[in-house]
């Protein structure tokens, strides 16, 4: 008989499902800061979205720094928590250690926060730089443990 993984009784599977939701949510909620930076600051990317009134006086633009600033932060979030979620599957697989794995998810999460804040604030580099590591490296880590158990 095989072992359920994907169950919420398998604890790591439970801590995985609760931070990658988390971090899901989070890249979700980028979109409509996106919109919202956008509104403030009307700039808008495709001429439809102007109303109709603004047309004359408003053109659209995709190089306004505050409303690239926090599409760029999305885009970084995509990149990263997507592998994130994908290689997490992959290790619950494996069957980790239930302690190491939820520091792995942990780390994870909190680097995404951390490299918003430092991002949106901003903050001097290579704080972002940093965050955005310390994530890529949780998530290597996963990557790297599967590849030593499936070969």
């Amino acid at each position: 008989m095989s072992t359920l993984y994907y169950t919420l009784d398998n604890t790591v599977f439970r801590n995985f499902s609760f931070y990658a939701v988390a971090s899901i949510l989070k890249m979700m909620i980028m979109s409509p800061l996106t919109v919202r930076q956008r509104f403030q600051k009307n700039a808008f990317a495709n001429p439809e979205d102007i109303q109709q009134q603004n047309r004359k006086t408003i053109q659209a633009t995709t190089s306004d720094s505050d409303v690239e600033r926090v599409r760029r932060n999305h885009l970084n979030d995509v990149e990263n928590i997507i592998p994130f979620v994908l290689i997490g599957f992959g290790y619950i697989a494996c069957n980790p250690n239930p302690t190491l794995a939820v520091w792995h998810f942990r780390i994870f999460f909190v680097s995404r926060l951390l490299h918003t804040f430092a991002y949106q604030i901003p903050l001097r580099q290579p704080s972002r730089a940093i965050t955005c590591m310390i994530g890529g490296i949780a998530t290597i880590s996963m990557a790297i443990q599967i590849l030593l158990q499936v070969y």
